[in-house]
């Protein structure tokens, strides 16, 4: 081999280049995918597909299709979704094997590494499955086995990611290995359970693995929403650096503009005044550009632009103001509607509302679904998920979006998949 490469079993013979193995499917994740800031990842697609954002841009493109809801099998831009979730999964198993297969590092260094990629894999699939529903588990790399290898249940899927976490659990430290947050420890393997037990209807589960981060002293929602999305928000449970040195978020590129009409996407209606009067929130997340006569409202989570300079804001993945929802919503679920309240009005209080007038299980439930409307909007499609798994997707977007159907809430599975492998078949209904 040339001296510039190394082979597969030599990187990870190495602490170093296992460890840069590792790190380079953050950057991966970072910039495309499912996940990215940019334009073609959930923040933005899933806005637009719901009832978050507006679209203004070109009628060719793919946030076009989310936006009517056109989405198709044969379109190679949402194909890319797909592969690149599944080239992510890959690095991931890659990484789990060529650690496995080490006879150098010891379990000191590549413990963590492993539950690192154990916990990118669950995380991975976790969004495949609740964007197209039974999915592929894939836990290899062997190309063999994975061309003939075919899907499972939802319930499945979210079960495997558990017992990865759980493998993670005994594997990641408490603390984190840098300053800045960039790399996921214990507690971000625990904020992504205790969304796979609120999605599954785990309620007691996910209670308990939400109550882990909020009782550690590492983290705080006591910062202002304007500080909430700066790099060092003791909020933050897990987070992706810029790719460019000195820079900000591919999320700021994304959804910032200074003149009308919007270049892309903007916020709807329907979300501007959702806000509640007073709503701190609205004050320091949502900007406004006019023309004098038109005014178009943007995200403004993310102040700074990629290139802006400054180093100032990192693409939050994992924040602890989801934790207090998850476990209030939770709570109320089961019956302990004081829990649920307190956690609701610690958000509340956050944003500097009042405390919720929810008096009743259902009240709470209902607080719960409004307050993740206004405080996770247009990051990696809360509202989406929310309205899918609560059954309120059809009754909120058929009257905004006249292309809605109800097999929307399911992405097609791109069809040069299924005529591969004809495992990860059949088509979802609808398309």
């Amino acid at each position: 081999m040339p001296d510039t490469q190394l082979t597969a079993p030599l990187v990870f013979e190495d602490k170093a280049t296992a460890n840069a193995a590792l790190t380079a499917i953050y950057s991966k994740i970072r910039e495309g995918g499912l996940l990215t800031g940019s334009f073609s990842g959930m923040s933005n697609q899933l806005g637009l597909y719901t009832d978050e954002l507006h679209y203004y841009g070109d009628a060719q493109s793919i946030s076009s299709s989310f936006y009517n809801n056109t989405l198709s099998p044969s379109a190679t831009d949402l194909a890319s979704l797909w592969n690149s979730s599944y080239s992510q999964v890959y690095a991931a198993n890659a990484v789990l094997e060529g650690l496995a297969n080490s006879t150098t590092l010891s379990q000191e260094d590549s413990g963590p590494m492993r539950g690192e990629a154990l916990f990118i894999r669950a995380l991975l699939h976790f969004y495949l499955t609740d964007l197209y529903g039974e999915v592929p588990y894939v836990t290899a790399t062997d190309y063999r086995q994975n061309s003939s290898i075919v899907k499972i249940a939802v319930q499945d899927v979210y079960a495997k990611a558990l017992q990865d976490l759980e493998e993670a659990l005994t594997l990641l430290p408490d603390t984190y290995p840098q300053p800045d947050r960039v790399r996921p420890n214990k507690f971000a393997a625990y904020t992504l359970m205790a969304r796979l037990h609120l999605y599954a209807g785990n309620w007691e589960m996910a209670a308990n693995e939400a109550s882990a981060v909020i009782n550690e002293s590492l983290f705080s929602i006591g910062v202002p929403p304007e500080n909430a999305f700066l790099k060092g928000s003791p909020e933050t449970i897990w987070q992706l650096a810029p790719g460019v040195p000195g820079g900000n978020t591919l999320e700021g590129s994304t959804f910032l503009f200074v003149s009308g009409p919007p270049p892309g996407s903007a916020l709807r209606e329907e979300l501007v005044m959702a806000f509640e009067p007073g709503d701190l929130r609205f004050l320091h997340w949502v900007g406004s550009v006019t023309d004098g006569v038109n005014t178009w409202y943007h995200p403004n989570k993310y102040k700074l632009t990629l290139y802006a300079g400054g180093d100032q804001e990192y693409s939050k993945i994992f924040r602890l103001a989801e934790l207090y929802l998850i476990r209030s919503e939770a709570r109320a679920r089961q019956g302990d509607l004081i829990g649920a309240r307190e956690d609701l009005n610690i958000v509340r209080m956050r944003a500097g509302l009042p405390g919720s007038l929810a008096a009743t299980a259902e009240e709470l439930i209902d607080a719960v679904l409004y307050e993740r409307r206004v405080e996770l909007f247009t990051e990696f499609g809360h509202r989406f998920f929310d309205l899918k798994r609560f059954g309120r997707l059809d009754m909120t977007l058929e009257a905004l979006k006249p292309g809605w159907e109800n097999t929307d809430s399911l992405f097609p599975v791109p069809a040069v998949e299924i005529g591969l492998n004809p495992g990860v078949g059949p088509q979802n209904p609808g398309y």
